[in-house]
């Protein structure tokens, strides 16, 4: 029999980097919180790469900290390079990535929420959630000890009946040789929750004193420092290079003469792989015309010779990885630290999601990170700080929270999961906002900070320098439409080097800025500003007055699309009683259950002819109704 080990508001059960965000969120909202995780020395561990951000995901982590997550403070703190991705390209795509030291990145996160009011940390597997009358209550642990709580954040990674699978060898483990949770997993079922089977990779780890660096090429960080979190003021300067290298033929050989002997090829693998992160011996499969790859060598840390292979993600086994590095220039006489393995894993069909990342079958039950199908730490931490707000929204009698399409990358990944489903691990693209233009990496303050401060995750210090920026941008916008800068010749000449056409007339300093050669730097020589601008304010107000009329297009089509959402569909419709939908349309609306009408008009299946038919009838106003809901 199990023993009373406490009550809670909300239980968080793993401490990767989803319920990281998740037990942080609830505790900072003031919800009495338990983290439950397997094993304490693997909170917040990269099992992968050690990065942290890239295109789009690195988005993502500005979200989080303007949301008021930890994140980017963590990486800013722990990192051992940076760099802004696609400076030469416009600001929607700009992107900020960084090395990790991935045992520093660990420690650290394990202290803030060791730190933390509210939050309680404890080592222990869960293996059944405690659930009455289809709402969840609680769990219980392997040791027969029950907590209970209001809410309840599944974040259990690729843990969920994991295998690791290296060639012909396939044994039950979670990443990095963890103990699984497999009864959990078990128990989802028995709740009537649809699981699939996934699969994802790793590469080897090399010992860095093997490596003949003079035959790859420096990847060193910018030397303009860089952040994350929009409150750090520390920066770290001393960084650490990666280097670039290159599979060669002799690579393409091995890897051709051995695929027989792959876990991919065997059919020993029957999870689905991760489309855009594939091992290699897919690479050289699918991309058969192509003499190379790119791989990375990324240090793990300050205090390792480990060197993370980005690029060589693999499962076949170990002699053939020994000779695959050995063929790549550099790595002739490398010395393999870790060998390189594919593991499997449970994940939930997300489409059994609300928005809020509620399940829709059992109450008070979220779920967030790679148990929801998504690839990346930076996607599972940004769903594991909205499932933790919103289960804390939940216990303490709060309205929860749902991040638009327009609002945040954060938004386009929760509503493209529980939406669409995936059927195999999602990774965040830029491509997959309609809206880059308004989720750039430098307005995620802009855009998130004022809600981040309504339901308490943004202290009020931060807060009061948020709005003084916001004033300053405001001001320095509304001068520069005031100013007229005049033709004189030092003008001219300025605009001249810039490798503008020369002015006819008087301008607005702000329609000079529009001009595509010239710059706030430029501006501020014509106009200058008593007041002292920031570079962070000087960067807003270009940006802003530059892409005016492109932002102004996608507001509009946000304000079209918000129209489609406010038409709300009542939770027991009944789609059978809609004459004229295709019978497709009728099977994804009854499983996934929209809440509006623009959320219907994004499932898959459902065509622009379904989403007329089901404005009509919603307009018509008789809606019949499912009793059994």
């Amino acid at each position: 029999m199990g023993f009373n080990a406490g009550s809670y508001d909300v239980i968080v059960i793993g401490a990767g980097h989803a319920g990281c965000e998740a037990g942080l969120a609830a505790a900072r909202m003031g919800a009495n919180t338990l983290m439950l995780t397997i094993n304490l020395d693997m909170v917040a561990f990269m099992p992968c790469n050690p990065s942290v951000g890239g295109p789009a995901k690195g988005i993502v982590v500005r979200e989080i900290d303007a949301l008021g997550g930890e994140m980017g403070r963590n990486i800013d703190k722990t990192h051992i390079q940076m760099r802004m991705l696609n400076t030469g390209k416009g600001p929607a795509v700009r992107a900020l990535r960084a090395q990790a030291d991935k045992f520093a990145y660990q420690h650290e996160m394990k202290k803030t929420i060791e730190d933390t009011p509210n939050l309680t940390l404890r080592q222990g597997m869960v293996e059944r959630l405690i659930v009455e009358d289809g709402e969840c209550k609680g769990v219980i642990t392997q040791t027969g000890a029950q907590y209970e709580a209001k809410t309840v954040v599944i974040t259990t990674g690729t843990f969920l009946r994991g295998e690791i699978i290296i060639g012909d060898l396939k044994y039950s483990s979670g990443p990095n040789n963890q103990q699984p949770a497999v009864k959990l997993s078990e128990h989802l079922e028995e709740l009537g929750l649809d699981l699939v089977r996934f699969k994802t990779g790793t590469p080897p780890r090399v010992h860095s004193d093997s490596i003949d660096y003079s035959k790859t090429e420096i990847q060193p960080g910018d030397e303009k420092p860089h952040a994350f979190s929009f409150e750090t003021t520390k920066f770290i300067l001393d960084q650490i290079p990666c280097w670039l290298t290159y599979t060669s033929e002799k690579t393409h050989q091995i890897i051709d003469e051995n695929l027989h002997r792959s876990a991919m090829y065997s059919g020993m693998i029957k999870g689905t792989g991760p489309r855009y992160c594939p091992s290699i011996e897919d690479k050289v499969v699918r991309f058969h015309d192509k003499p190379r790859h790119q791989i990375f060598l990324e240090p793990e840390g300050r205090n390792t010779q480990e060197v993370y292979v980005q690029g060589l993600s693999t499962s076949l086994p170990e002699d053939v990885q020994e000779l695959i590095l050995r063929s790549i220039p550099g790595l002739e006489n490398v010395r393999m630290m870790r060998t390189g393995y594919a593991i499997e894993y449970d994940a939930i069909v997300p489409t059994q999601l609300w928005p809020t990342l509620e399940t829709k079958k059992i109450q008070n039950l979220y779920t967030a990170g790679q148990i929801n199908g998504t690839s990346g730490y930076e996607e599972a931490a940004g769903q594991g700080i909205m499932a933790g707000i919103n289960a804390a929204c939940r216990a303490l009698g709060k309205q929860e929270v749902v991040l638009d399409r327009s609002q945040a990358y954060i938004g386009v990944l929760i509503d493209d999961l529980v939406t669409k489903g995936t059927n195999e691990p999602y990774r965040l693209l830029t491509s997959r906002a309609e809206y880059r233009l308004l989720l750039r990496h430098d307005n995620a303050d802009l855009r998130l900070t004022d809600l981040g401060y309504e339901i308490g995750m943004i202290p009020e210090e931060r807060y009061v320098r948020f709005a003084k920026k916001k004033e300053q941008i405001e001001a320095e916008k509304k001068r520069l439409f005031q100013i007229i800068i005049k033709p004189h010749a030092e003008v001219q000449e300025l605009i001249r080097n810039a490798g503008g056409s020369e002015l006819k007339d008087g301008i607005r300093a702000s329609d000079l800025l529009k001009r595509p050669e010239m710059t706030y730097e430029h501006i501020r020589i014509l106009a200058p500003n008593e007041e002292a601008i920031s570079e962070e304010i000087a960067e807003q107000v270009e940006i802003q007055i530059k892409y005016e009329g492109y932002i102004e297009k996608s507001l509009q089509q946000v304000e079209r699309m918000k129209k489609m959402e406010s038409k709300r569909i009542p939770a027991d419709i009944d789609y059978d009683a809609i004459h004229g939908l295709a019978t497709e349309a009728r099977q994804k609306l009854k499983s996934v259950r929209p809440l509006s009408v623009g959320q219907a008009s994004r499932i898959s299946g459902v065509n622009p002819a379904d989403v007329s038919i089901l404005l009509v009838y919603l307009e018509q106003g008789k809606i019949a109704r499912v009793s059994n809901q």
